[in-house]
């Protein structure tokens, strides 16, 4: 029994062991490793010599799904707007007074006539500063030499003179000493003497601005909320706004034949400023 069981335990070896020959001959391997070799083909296990296992086949790839394109978005509705303008007044009394004066002289010879200019400015100068204006508040607006000609009765004309002139813009921060400042330039100049006018107006139109602006922009709204209302919205938020035209300031002017012996009249009525803006609102 014992040699029937070896002979069989053989036989059955017999197929595994010829594989392993078949690879590896058996001058190639020890005993040792031809044992193992059999007994990892017998198990259908795969034994690797002396370097990396083989790689094995990758399993095929599912197909790739595609997904259908995504459909594009609607376009957002544009939103409704309104779009308006508002006018913004403010007005204030005077604080300062603009003088415009100046001198003027006709002599034969241009030299002369420069002469006699300079000596009227200079006394118009001084008769301002003995008023207590400042120098910084006096400026030079023009300069003039002109010839004069006088015109025959056979239509030719032949230059008789010249005539020089200079004018002056006089800022006067007490408006109630405009009087005497005039007073002191007519007196000082004699004949030579020019006023062309006063002008009253505020030494800063910054504050008088703002206010306008207020004024602007609460009309604009204010007419933007009819709007909304006579169309059935509601008014949204503010889109934009501009202020058009920059303004306008309107000093008061009095014109030279106010002035009467010297006075001037107190100055009536006030400064004003105006301010226009475009306004665009959403409405809901």
């Amino acid at each position: 029994m014992s040699v029937r069981t070896a002979s069989a335990a053989s036989a059955a070896s017999t197929p595994a062991t010829s594989a392993a020959s078949a690879i590896f001959p058996s001058s190639f391997l020890s005993p040792v490793a031809s044992r193992a070799l059999t007994a990892v083909v017998l198990t259908g296990g795969l034994l690797v010599i002396g370097g990396a296992a083989p790689a094995m086949a990758a399993p095929p790839s599912a197909p790739a799904t595609v997904l259908p394109a995504a459909a594009p978005a609607a376009p957002a509705a544009a939103a409704a707007t309104v779009s308006v303008s508002g006018d913004g007044r403010a007005s204030a009394a005077p604080d300062i007074a603009v003088l415009t004066a100046g001198v003027e002289t006709t002599e034969p010879t241009a030299k002369r006539a420069l002469a006699a200019q300079s000596a009227a400015a200079d006394a118009l100068l001084a008769a301002v500063r003995e008023q207590g204006i400042d120098d910084s508040d006096v400026r030079t607006e023009s300069l003039s030499l002109n010839a004069v000609h006088q015109h025959t009765d056979r239509g030719a004309s032949k230059p008789t003179g010249y005539q020089a002139g200079q004018s002056f813009s006089i800022t006067i921060r007490d408006i109630g000493r405009t009087g005497a400042v005039m007073e002191a330039v007519t007196d000082a100049t004699g004949d030579a003497g020019r006023i062309n006018g006063v002008a009253f107006d505020v030494a800063d139109p910054s504050a008088l601005r703002a206010r306008a602006r207020q004024a602007a922009h609460a009309e604009a709204r204010s007419k933007a909320e009819q709007y909304a209302r006579l169309s059935g919205h509601r008014l949204g938020r503010l889109v934009s706004l501009a202020e058009t035209g920059g303004g306008a300031h309107r000093p008061l002017d009095v014109p030279t034949a106010a002035f009467s012996e010297g006075r001037v009249p107190v100055a009536s009525g006030e400064v004003q400023e105006e301010v226009t803006v475009t306004a665009v609102y959403e409405l809901e």
